[in-house]
């Protein structure tokens, strides 16, 4: 590999990874498996050294997804890091040679407890009283969810002992594994979709705006950690679990201290074996050295501490028959092959299906229908065909091929050129359209009560509506056919489509299922961009300078709204109603009024969104291009182009210290 082929794969990488970290963060809709994710994210590593492409803003130099925009923002005093993982018995086992190493022969212990599959979640008391609760997030903040936590009964709102006058604690929030099927029992019976796994329906929990509905879902919490504050010291981590359950936290009752690594592969083995008969879910044991001396001297890199891992179970493995190969349609248009088993239990639940991924994995794993197949659940979530049972056998049944058209709307396939799907590209393809409604219908996006799967199913069938804009023209007298469809039913779900009109425009551009932009990028571009008229005229380059907004996502939105089909839905939607418009940021002052910024670089300690929120805050406005209209560029490191076309214009130049003295925020 040359150093043009590392800088496009490392893109490829962050891209990739970023997607993932929202899907799982901010979405709680994981679509690649931890190891997956592993995987790529050492791959970047390894290819940010050797070729020397690490930048600040890498995804290897962070943590989790970044903060909701739903509530409040905190800042971490002390950041809530990931840990590195061990997938094998050697790659721990190099890990406790460099520990043993670094710390030249000392002597120490370490302890081991489980991995909890559930939302790490940080806890402040002062004077013994609860005064804050918030997620992970990025690692440095997170969203304050204090109030939602107070409801969780495992989290004391008062301490039952003395400790200090400031301790932070962390833990785990998570769902037992019978309260989990009861809660998609209900959703099911609801009309609502069904969450894919506990710790997604955990996560989405937290982040409802209802307290009384999070009072309803069944969290449970374990605190893994406790962080004094002043003089106070704890010598050991068996001495802070010791206290964390003195002050009235549930602690892992599988927690145990070793004299040496060779101890713990052994528990690993037994706690891999009894995983199923835990009342929770986890997905492996994370070793720490015991000693907070020692834990001093090793230190941390970026992301991770070097005195923890987490050693990862293998994921379960059982075979059965594929008894045929169907294809599943997404919402964008995706073509999904699926394998169609003969039911087989599988970590705890029977599989029927399993993703084939697409044509080119069907192929280089030779996948054929009669085929005896070993599965697996990749991460404990997602079936997956993991390979074939003697393949050299005689009297196979045929290679699959891919068909030429789709399998629910007959129109061509087609497969970009460097893309391993194939897709439907008619818009009015039936199963996407169900898709794109349930998707619009969510609580993310319009958050219309009523419209789950049943429903958007039987609107299409029927063909009362073609598209999502027709929603806005049924009326009650048109549902009445439906199954299970009353008038006073009928009446409350037009009602809901009605009170979605007003739903902020971040909220509706998440809703339209913009390929790559989950409803994080949705709200970015609807805060930076303001309206949809300018949404519909905005460069690809201009669309890049907002932070979150890539090169991908950039093109997949110019592309959606360049299509004749969406600008006609988009015009169907105006006519509705729905806002096209941003709320206008409330201002402070008037100190830079009239002023128009263009913010370029690496600013010293605010983001380019901070930076345009305080412009904002105080009467200016922002832009994404230097133009003749620009009063200011607020240039930091690296400011690139930007920079010589303001120098070349004789645009002022300042920098975040004159932007903090314009506003009196120094």
């Amino acid at each position: 590999m040359n150093q043009k082929s590392a800088r496009k794969r490392v893109k490829e990488l962050r891209e990739l990874i970023e997607r993932a970290n929202r899907a799982y963060y901010d979405e709680a809709q994981p679509f690649i498996t931890d190891r997956e994710f592993d995987d790529a994210l050492r791959e970047l590593e390894e290819l940010e050294s050797e070729y020397d492409l690490a930048t600040p803003d890498s995804p290897t130099r962070r943590v989790g997804g970044a903060p909701s925009s739903d509530f409040p923002t905190v800042e971490h005093p002390v950041p809530m890091l990931s840990l590195d993982n061990a997938f094998t018995e050697e790659e721990f086992r190099q890990f406790a040679g460099r520990v043993q190493e670094a710390l030249s022969g000392q002597p120490f212990t370490w302890t081991t407890e489980l991995k909890f599959d559930g939302v790490s979640i940080r806890l402040r008391y002062e004077d013994g009283e609860l005064v804050l609760g918030a997620t992970r997030g990025d690692g440095l903040r997170g969203d304050d969810i204090t109030a939602n936590l107070k409801t969780v009964r495992d989290i004391p709102l008062r301490l039952s002992g003395k400790f200090g006058e400031v301790v932070e604690i962390r833990g785990e929030a998570y769902m037992e594994k019978e309260a989990f099927i009861r809660l998609n029992q209900f959703r099911e019976q609801s009309s609502l979709p069904p969450f894919a796994n506990p710790r997604n329906s955990t996560a989405g929990s937290l982040k409802m705006q209802d307290t009384r509905e999070v009072a309803r879902r069944p969290i449970r919490f374990f605190a893994f950690d406790l962080i004094p504050e002043g003089g106070t010291r704890i010598e050991t981590h068996r001495e802070k679990m010791e206290t964390l359950n003195k002050l009235g936290f549930r602690i892992c009752e599988h927690f145990k201290v070793h004299r040496s690594a060779d101890e713990m592969p052994s528990t690993l083995r037994e706690m891999e074996s009894r995983r199923r008969d835990l009342p929770y879910e986890i997905d492996g044991v994370v070793v720490k050295v015991n000693e907070e001396r020692f834990r001093e001297e090793l230190g941390f890199t970026s992301k991770s501490p070097r005195w923890a891992i987490a050693w990862k179970f293998r994921a379960e493995q059982v075979t059965t028959i594929l008894e045929s190969i169907t294809l599943q349609v997404g919402r964008l248009g995706k073509i999904t092959p699926v394998a169609e088993l003969k039911p087989v239990q599988v970590a705890g639940t029977t599989v029927r299906r399993a993703t084939l991924h697409n044509e080119d994995e069907i192929h280089r794993k030779d996948i054929r229908p009669g085929d005896s197949v070993v599965i697996e659940k990749a991460g404990d979530i997602i079936p997956q065909v993991v390979s074939v049972v003697n393949p050299d056998r005689k009297n196979r049944g045929a290679h699959f091929r891919m068909p030429e058209n789709c399998p629910a709307c007959g129109s061509l396939l087609e497969k970009g050129e460097d893309e391993a799907d194939w897709r439907c590209v008619n818009t009015e393809c039936p199963p996407q359209i169900r898709e794109r409604i349930r998707h619009f219908a969510s609580r993310d996006a319009m958050d219309i009560e009523g419209l789950g799967e049943a429903v958007a199913d039987q609107l299409v069938s029927t063909y009362l509506i073609s598209n999502i804009a027709d929603l806005y023209s049924l009326s009650a007298e048109d549902l009445l056919p439906l199954d299970r469809m009353g008038s006073k039913s009928g009446e409350n779900l037009v009602d809901a489509i009605d009170k979605s009109r007003e739903r902020p425009f971040g909220n509706l551009l998440f809703g339209l299922g913009i390929r790559f932009v989950g409803k994080t990028v949705a709200r970015d571009l609807a805060k930076h961009l303001e309206t949809m008229d300018n949404l519909l005229s905005v460069s690809e380059e201009e669309m890049e300078q907002i932070d979150s907004i890539g090169p991908s996502i950039a093109h997949s939105v110019k592309t959606f709204f360049s299509a004749p089909q969406n600008r006609k839905l988009v015009e169907q939607l105006r006519k509705a109603g729905l806002n096209f418009q941003a709320k206008k940021q409330k201002t402070e002052s008037a100190a830079l009024q009239g002023m128009t910024f263009v913010i370029t670089g690496t600013l010293p300690t605010f983001t380019r969104s901070e930076a345009a929120e305080l412009i904002v805050r105080h009467g200016g406005i922002t832009s994404a291009s230097v133009s003749g209209n620009t009063d200011f560029l607020l240039a930091g490191e690296s400011a690139g182009s930007k920079l010589e076309k303001a120098i070349k214009r004789g645009i002022p130049v300042i920098d975040e210290k004159a932007l903090l003295s314009m506003t009196e925020e120094s």
